[in-house]
């Protein structure tokens, strides 16, 4: 990523801070369990080992049990039932103009530090985003960034570079909790940002995704078999038109599609007609149906590459 894209960046709006604390109380009957991360393959990782517990609010499917950020695979994603708790949290979400991921309550308990750590996908030149709206904290709560301490106060709305190296740490006697939301980055979120930011965003080498096409309602199922190369399910890099093929089945209808290979499934979600991005990653990667064939696009910044699969790939 340009060295020219800010660590941290304060966005607009900014809400009402005792409405967001006060509605806690609805959610906070029951302790919360340990953050878990996705791991390469699409498994999940063992419990966070400090006090760092979640309230999921959006997640593959809605489970309002599990706490990763979760990705590509079988199900797209919901709102769990625990956001019904949280009607002015609901406002603000539904307000945000992108395509929303993941959207989690995070708890840092008092004593709890993290050890410094990335996470590449949160990456503007991949088209993702991470935000925070921090809900309840106190001084001895910080996120460190890049080496630099920020105090992000309650109402306020926040863009971090993620994919720096970060960590949390609590020192105080109060948990901290921020509203955490991971979106695909859009022109129209790009406004949320300040003015400053707005040419460097939208000349810049970063990847703007468009929002979500409302589907072509009146087409039939289809199925297509094809060999994929391998590169093209692997989200941990991003040469996505890369290594050896494999055989793959597109199944496309009016209300959902789906990609099988390898043993695995990934919904898919259509970004314009018959073009389709995995559902929980951008457009860093999509497969296009045409008339002469099926299309991959993998983009990475501006940089776009095509490669169109021909009759011997597809089956």
């Amino acid at each position: 990523m340009a060295a020219s894209h800010p660590t941290t960046v304060q966005l607009t709006p900014s809400y009402l801070a005792d409405r967001l604390a006060g509605e806690l109380a609805e959610v906070t009957g029951h302790r919360w369990h340990h953050q878990r991360t996705r791991l390469a393959g699409g498994g999940l990782s063992s419990a966070s080992l400090i006090d760092w517990r979640v309230l999921p609010l959006r997640n593959p499917g809605g489970d309002p049990d599990r706490t990763d950020p979760g990705g590509p695979g079988p199900a797209d994603f919901a709102f769990t039932p625990w956001l019904e708790h949280l009607p002015y949290l609901r406002g603000i979400l539904g307000a945000i103009p992108a395509p929303l991921h993941a959207v989690r309550l995070m708890a840092l308990g008092p004593g709890a530090v993290s050890a410094p750590h990335r996470d590449p996908k949160y990456a503007l030149n991949r088209g993702f985003v991470r935000l925070h709206i921090p809900i309840t904290t106190q001084p001895g709560a910080v996120l460190v960034i890049d080496g630099e301490d920020h105090r992000w106060q309650p109402g306020e709305l926040w863009y971090g570079d993620f994919s720096r190296e970060h960590l949390v740490r609590n020192t105080g006697d109060t948990t901290r909790i921020h509203a955490v939301i991971d979106a695909l980055l859009t022109r129209e979120l790009v406004t949320l940002f300040p003015a400053r930011c707005h040419v460097m965003l939208l000349a810049d080498d970063v990847l703007l995704n468009r929002r979500t096409f409302s589907g072509s309602i009146h087409r039939q199922t289809s199925s297509t078999q094809l060999d994929l190369p391998s590169g093209f399910t692997d989200f941990d890099h991003d040469d996505a038109l890369g290594g050896p093929v494999q055989p793959a089945q597109l199944d496309a209808g009016p209300e959902r599609a789906t990609l099988a290979v390898a043993g695995r499934r990934f919904a898919l979600v259509e970004v314009a007609a018959q073009e389709y991005r995995f559902a929980g990653w951008s457009e860093q990667r999509t497969i296009q149906l045409t008339v002469a064939g099926p299309l991959l696009h993998s983009r990475l910044g501006r940089d776009h590459q095509q490669r169109r699969l021909t009759a011997a790939d597809c089956r």
